[in-house]
């Protein structure tokens, strides 16, 4: 089963050994850019 994009996103920042807070702070920002464009998949955005 494919992980979610958070998910993702968590385990990169851990591999990069960032802070507890960067990680919330990234996740959040994500999450919020993630709904302002109405969960809409990033290849729809791009072409």
């Amino acid at each position: 089963m494919a992980k979610k994009l958070l998910d993702q996103l968590r385990e990169v920042l851990r591999l990069k050994h960032s802070s507890y807070r960067t990680e919330q702070s990234c996740v959040d920002w994500v999450r919020r850019f993630i709904l302002f464009h109405g969960k809409r998949h990033l290849a729809e955005m791009v072409s």
